[in-house]
């Protein structure tokens, strides 16, 4: 039977495990000078993109490429779509033409669950409304994982757009399943009700937020709807909300700085902390696209237990 990847809620903790610990031989493959493994050859990897993207789709793209896979990219405003072709539709075409894996983002949450079981190939939710970011959640970890050693007893703190984003919900569901602590922060206009219920301590200052974290993950605000009137202006966001360099010294000192990306200098972070030492932002990107080596390798080989 076939496993697909469409949310960390549905991930058990060994799971999530055995997906950083393929991801580290992944990235190996990625630091060598040839970066080609024939893990995925003969295998069809096809990404279905509703929403722009940069960083996952190239990251999906190029994994697939450096694992030998044949790999193709869809956008729904240069595909049947545009001519008024539904979803499911859609999937199961791609799904008819021989695909093994299929990666989508969609504006809808749940679209990868409604799909899921209509297609013979294994799906990967690269982002779905503002539900779940599985991927996003796991290169993350994988990346504490790298630079802490263990993620069991960190104390995470994640500030900003709380409600708008699927990053915050698929890392709150991963890294309590592996024994950190999550503390969110961000104006009450932008924190949604009773995410206390999810397990983590929720506070309305940056600093109380940040005291003590050893990783400050920040999200973006989605200025697309900043229209709402969620907050008086930008400015007055990164005046109270900001992290700077004594900002982020509530934090403990070597706390990692993280963003998913894109990142709105001077809004979300200064640049002297995106550019600063703790900052890890880059790396996250390489470690993208091994942790999304290691979800399609484990997918073509059954799953993730």
């Amino acid at each position: 039977m076939k496993q697909d990847l469409l949310g960390l809620k549905d991930l058990s903790a060994d799971e999530i495990k055995n997906i950083l610990e393929t991801a580290k031989s992944m990235k190996m493959v990625l630091m060598s000078p040839s970066k080609k493994t024939p893990h995925l050859q003969g295998k069809t990897v096809v990404t279905l993109f509703y929403e722009n993207s940069t960083r996952t789709r190239l990251s999906f793209e190029l994994a697939a490429k450096y694992m030998s896979a044949n790999a193709a990219n869809i956008s729904a405003s240069g595909s049947s779509v545009a001519k008024g072709e539904t979803l499911i539709d859609t999937a199961q075409t791609i799904d008819a033409m021989g695909t093994d894996i299929l990666v989508m983002r969609h504006d809808m949450s749940g679209a990868p669950h409604l799909i899921a079981p209509l297609v013979n190939a294994s799906v990967v939710n690269a982002g779905d409304g503002m539900n779940e970011h599985p991927t996003q959640a796991l290169l993350d970890m994988f990346t504490m994982l790298e630079k802490k050693g263990s993620i069991e007893g960190l104390k995470v703190a994640i500030v900003g757009d709380i409600t708008h984003s699927r990053v915050v919900r698929s890392n709150i569901y991963g890294l309590t399943k592996l024994g950190a602590e999550v503390t969110v922060g961000g104006p009450s206009t932008l924190m949604p009700q009773g995410i206390e219920q999810m397990g983590v301590k929720v506070f309305n200052t940056v600093h109380e937020a940040i005291v003590g974290a050893d990783v400050v993950m920040g999200l973006r605000i989605q200025l697309e709807r900043q229209k709402k009137g969620l907050f008086p202006s930008i400015r007055e966001y990164y005046r109270f909300f900001g992290i700077d360099e004594t900002r982020l010294k509530f934090a403990k000192p070597g706390a990692l700085l993280m963003h998913p990306g894109p990142v709105n200098r001077g809004v979300e972070f200064s640049s002297s902390v995106i550019d600063g030492p703790q900052s890890v932002i880059n790396e996250q990107v390489t470690n993208g696209v091994a942790v999304r080596m290691a979800v399609m390798y484990l997918l073509s080989r059954g799953g993730f237990k």
